[in-house]
């Protein structure tokens, strides 16, 4: 169904499907103990292309999920405690370091041992370039969902993802400079720069309107008003002045507010437009773009190997950082685990260079498969690594005492009824 099947109001009866499939299966995954998100995922495959064909995306579809993951990115970083970023900002340089070297040689590797050719060939490359990018936006929800986003792991994530993007967008502009004579790469590194001082000039220009009194904004609906508004014209800014991803921008809108008491006010508010509309659109739309077809078997081989190399390289690499960080072994696994989502930004990237003929049509399937397993696996790993079980010896040995104490009472009366 595309959305001139009904005639105008076809996005009436899209927004139907999605929002009913995205709950119900988000329900399922909750009963067995699985975040929402894997759900909203399942329902984009299950009604789109690949399976039902019920949805075949358009453009609501494809501006609804990008109103959806900047408002994702906009929460994220206005939830951000602010205080443990500063002190995890080290740790996410290092994570975000490692977390992209890793994958880029182990895609670079893998491509050059299936497809042949030189291991710096600018094809090889570009599938490394892919699996560095990271998407955290599943993560952001799946952290939320447990109660671990705004602890010390939940900002290294958070603060090396971002990272991680700044550094994949200016690997890209190499990689597409070098196929593309007319992309200028010092250029685009330097608007990256101008970039992070708009950034700077922003946090000073809401710094300076916070001298308002608090009586004319704090806790009334146009301060969550001028927020989104914020929000969106820093995601406006980011792609289009800089080059830079829109939900970069977002989430640095967020994290310029978080310091401001209105924060939790604005994050209340807008997490409730995002998690009812917004949010289920962005997750089922990730399942809708995906069509596998044209796939060999030796593109199947292909994509299970670089899909495991994607995993693996990201938890290795990533989880190698926080333990250099001094992070526990559990933390630095969620770390790592917590990166290995492609996303949205890898499909992005992939299709960016689609349309500069650095990859092969026939292998973009393989990167797809790629990105949204990736995508479901992420929350299903954290969740089990993050999860608290019971501590079995420890209820073990209680109920120990407790019988002993038992056995001592019994004793004591036996003994008081014998003398």
């Amino acid at each position: 169904m595309n959305e001139s099947t009904f005639g105008t109001y076809t996005f009436l009866l899209v927004l139907t499907i999605l929002l009913a499939s995205t709950k119900l299966l988000g329900l399922l995954s909750k009963k067995v103990n699985m975040p929402q998100v894997v759900g909203a995922l399942l329902a984009g495959l299950i009604v789109g292309p690949s399976c039902l064909n019920l949805v075949q995306g358009g453009d609501f579809i494809t501006k609804t999920a990008e109103i959806g993951v900047i408002l994702l990115m906009f929460l994220a970083g206005i939830g951000t405690d602010f205080s443990e970023l500063k002190k995890t900002g080290l740790a996410s340089v290092v994570i975000a370091l490692i977390g992209v070297v890793v994958p880029m040689f182990g895609g670079a590797l893998t491509y050059s041992l299936f497809m042949g050719g030189n291991f710096w060939d600018i094809r090889a490359v570009f599938v490394g370039v892919v699996l560095m990018a990271t998407s955290v936006s599943i993560t952001v929800e799946t952290l939320r969902e447990l109660g671990k986003l705004k602890t010390k792991m939940g900002t290294a994530i958070l603060g090396a993802a971002i990272i991680d993007d700044i550094i994949g967008i200016i690997v890209l502009t190499l990689v597409i400079g070098i196929q593309d004579k007319n992309v200028n790469p010092v250029e685009s590194i330097f608007k990256i720069g101008l970039f992070f001082l708009f950034v700077a000039v922003c946090a000073l220009a809401v710094k300076l309107l916070s001298k308002i009194p608090k009586k004319y904004y704090e806790k009334k609906q146009r301060i969550v008003i001028f927020g989104l508004a914020f929000a969106f014209i820093m995601s406006f800014c980011a792609e289009y002045f800089f080059g830079v991803a829109d939900i970069t921008g977002a989430y640095f809108a967020g994290l310029i507010l978080c310091n401001y008491s209105s924060h939790a006010y604005i994050d209340k508010k807008v997490s409730a437009a995002s998690t009812l509309f917004f949010s289920p659109v962005f997750f089922a739309s990730i399942g809708i773009a995906t069509v596998l077809n044209g796939m060999n078997s030796q593109i199947i081989i292909f994509s299970v190997v670089l899909l495991l190399v994607a995993i693996l390289t990201k938890i290795i690499g990533c989880g190698l950082g926080a333990k250099l960080c001094r992070f526990g072994n559990r933390e630095s696994l969620a770390i790592g685990i917590g990166m290995v989502s492609r996303g949205e930004v890898a499909l992005i990237v992939a299709q960016k260079g689609a349309e500069a003929g650095i990859i092969d049509p026939k292998l973009f399937p393989a990167i797809v498969l790629v990105v949204i397993v990736t995508t479901i696996i992420t929350p299903i790993l954290l969740k089990l690594v993050l999860t608290d079980r019971k501590n079995l010896p420890q209820s073990k040995t209680i109920l120990t005492d407790a019988t002993e104490e038992t056995f001592a009472v019994q004793k004591e009366d036996l003994a008081v009824k014998t003398h």
